[in-house]
């Protein structure tokens, strides 16, 4: 799948003239610098980054990467008049992204942290970004926790939580019935997502008929699948992700479940339905970018052709946060004038871009991205390698309903410290 070189004996250097990722890491290399008299200031800004390399989140780290390093680019991999570069590491585990962050740190000496493919390993960066007071963007996490009770002064999440997507997408599955099979990863994102949706379904007098947790890299679904069969329930809600959730949805197909129960999940990415293929590919999801989403803004869809350019391929959504985590990040350095951590910290406040009449920015109090989130649905016949989705609806549809379905300071329970 990866169009990228296979080298991964040691760490490579990436930039304006390459690409290549190693298993040790990845910088931007710039072209030669002109002559700056301080030379501290002829010294590159470094970014770290930190994506999975291996797991079942693999596919999706490649595209965050590749939007990652496109934002760069596009601003010729240079910040306040100075050559820029990322440095990706790997994030295999919780224990290994927090080791590989205080590398970045420590190492590296960048001035900032994008990264959290999984919530568990973005919670783990989340701590060493706090402990040695260096600015993170979570662009990929959806766990609550992040921007809640472990929420702090430098970390900044991009993707809505659990619970704001649950509340978007809830009601659409509501329109199928009000008994509700829950099956959802054993970890923070799937435990999130459990609770959001009994809490949703409680609420409007529904009745949760089966409820299973399952392991990460769970191989063979088939025990669950024959105890929803039995369950007969009006909607499966999933809270597995990556490649789980393209095993689960191609085995649900062959033990012909396909089109007998609905099945619905928040954030799906583009590559889980991708590795489905046409045939075994169902539900209602949502997902924050689309890349064949008519109503995306010019600057998405110049976006989505300049990344169609460079692979050859359309963009996935993974790229487009990935490329959005970025410009934040970048666009906060430039903002600030500085690469003090405190003064981006300051400057990622302050960024925000448009989508449509929405101007889409973190949020002061708990550093919470207020965006709308798409609600797509797979088309009956899909007839393009790429094109799986029809978009449904964009929401929140106005100020008023972010502010109630994103939550209160009381609802969010996030108390940051000071610089």
């Amino acid at each position: 799948m990866s169009d990228m070189p296979k080298d991964l004996t040691k760490p490579r250097l990436i930039g304006r003239r390459s690409l290549l990722i190693g298993a040790g890491g990845l910088a931007a290399t710039g072209l030669a610098a002109p002559y700056i008299g301080d030379a501290r200031a002829a010294e590159p800004i470094k970014i770290g980054m930190l994506w999975a390399k291996t797991g079942t989140i693999v596919d999706q780290s490649e595209y965050l990467a590749q939007g990652g390093v496109l934002a760069l680019e596009q601003i010729n991999s240079t910040l306040l008049g100075r050559p820029a570069e990322i440095v990706w590491l790997d994030e295999p585990n919780p224990q290994g992204a927090q080791q590989n962050a205080q590398r970045l740190i420590d190492e590296h000496k960048v001035v900032g942290l994008i990264g959290g493919a999984l919530s568990s390993t973005a919670l783990a960066i989340s701590a060493v970004a706090k402990r040695s007071k260096i600015p993170f963007v979570a662009a990929n996490a959806a766990a609550a926790d992040l921007t809640g009770k472990a929420c702090n002064r430098y970390t900044f999440r991009s993707q809505p939580p659990v619970d704001v997507q649950s509340r978007i997408l809830a009601p659409h599955v509501l329109t199928y019935g009000k008994k509700w099979y829950l099956l959802t990863a054993s970890y923070a994102f799937g435990q999130d997502i459990r609770n959001a949706f009994a809490d949703y379904l409680k609420q409007a007098g529904g009745t949760v008929v089966g409820a299973d947790e399952v392991p990460v890299n769970t191989p063979d679904y088939s025990s669950f699948i024959l105890k929803i069969r039995q369950a007969r329930p009006d909607a499966v809600i999933g809270g597995i992700a990556a490649g789980d959730l393209t095993t689960f949805l191609k085995q649900w197909n062959e033990l012909g479940m396909k089109g007998r129960i609905p099945f619905a999940e928040i954030a799906i990415g583009d590559t889980d339905i991708w590795g489905v293929g046409a045939e075994a590919a169902t539900g209602v999801f949502t997902k924050m970018w689309y890349y064949n989403n008519p109503d995306n803004s010019a600057e998405d869809k110049a976006f989505a052709a300049a990344y169609q350019k460079k692979h050859n391929r359309p963009a996935a959504d993974k790229a487009w946060m990935g490329w959005t985590g970025m410009r934040a990040l970048l666009g906060a350095i430039e903002l600030a004038k500085s690469t003090e951590p405190a003064a981006i910290v300051g400057g990622l406040e302050r960024w925000s871009f448009m989508e449509g009449d929405h101007a889409s920015k973190f949020r002061d109090f708990d550093h919470q991205m207020l965006r709308r989130t798409l609600v797509v649905e797979t088309k009956p016949q899909i007839t393009d390698r790429w094109d799986f989705f029809d978009a449904k609806a964009s929401l929140p549809r106005n100020a008023a309903e972010m502010d109630a379905i994103f939550g209160t300071p009381q609802q969010i329970g996030c108390t940051m410290d000071g610089l």
